[in-house]
């Protein structure tokens, strides 16, 4: 949302004033002084008008180590989800920035404010998620090579984004991808 919407709605100050309050060097925005219109702002912004503080809402970022046997997911009837395993008053409005398989482990990022889980989560963003991953086969000299070219999947009728996969080993490698498939 635009600065000068943003104290509109939080003030009820017309328009003109509040443009007339930023170019003056009144606004303050994460505790820089904002004079132009620009900064892209929502409820976790810290803003000021004048020396007074608009409200703003906690954000709340969660990094865990998810366990095996868990849903990544904030609820299911079946299954245990990994909000079960968060103790803090904003657990139930997280969402998950990622996910893991049910039979994984590894890290999970959450979150309640989804302006950031978006940047590190849209395939376009180019964000890397880096991998450990362990095999029951060997894995083949030209596995690398699919990965790079991308992996098509029949049942979703699409083709991954390439991905590096570096060797490890015969049964470990570390899978680089930058979309969530």
């Amino acid at each position: 949302m635009r600065l000068d919407r943003f104290i509109t709605q939080h003030t009820g100050r017309p328009e003109k004033e509040v443009l007339r309050l930023i170019r003056a060097g009144a606004v303050v925005v994460e505790g820089e002084e904002a004079r132009e219109n620009r900064h892209p702002v929502d409820e976790f912004t810290a803003v000021s008008v004048e020396g007074a503080a608009l409200p703003c809402r906690e954000a709340l970022y969660v990094m865990l180590h998810k366990p095996a046997g868990y849903l990544s997911a904030t609820s299911d009837e079946e299954h245990p989800t990994v909000i079960a395993l968060i103790d803090h008053p904003l657990a139930g409005e997280l969402h998950l920035a990622g996910r893991l398989d049910r039979a994984s482990t590894g890290l999970l990022l959450l979150t309640n404010n989804g302006r950031w889980s978006k940047a590190v989560t849209e395939p376009g963003r180019g964000v890397a998620k880096r991998y450990l991953v362990e095999t029951s086969e060997v894995i083949g000299e030209e596995t690398a090579g699919r990965f790079a070219e991308g992996i098509y999947f029949a049942y979703e009728d699409l083709t991954t984004g390439p991905a590096e996969l570096e060797v490890l080993g015969e049964r470990e490698a570390r899978l680089t991808i930058y979309e969530g498939r």
